[in-house]
């Protein structure tokens, strides 16, 4: 089926660089969560985006109650 839509592929996601929509999606949460985490520290990249590893990090971190968070 040459031509057809299956055969075009979506854009891979960079989980070093996901957008609050992309990582909304990904994870399966609610934004205005993820909103709440940013806001309490969770870290960023200078543009704004989510590196998936560091966040994860970050949140271990929080729920292990070893500290704010800011490692």
């Amino acid at each position: 089926m040459e031509g057809s839509d299956t055969d075009q592929k979506k854009p891979a996601l960079d989980p070093a660089a996901l957008t609050l929509e992309q990582a909304v999606r990904t994870l399966g949460l609610r934004r205005e969560w993820l909103e709440a985490d940013i806001a309490h520290g969770a870290p960023t990249n200078a543009d704004g985006t989510l590196n998936l590893v560091h966040y994860g990090a970050w949140l271990n971190t929080v729920t292990r109650g070893d500290g704010d968070g800011t490692a």
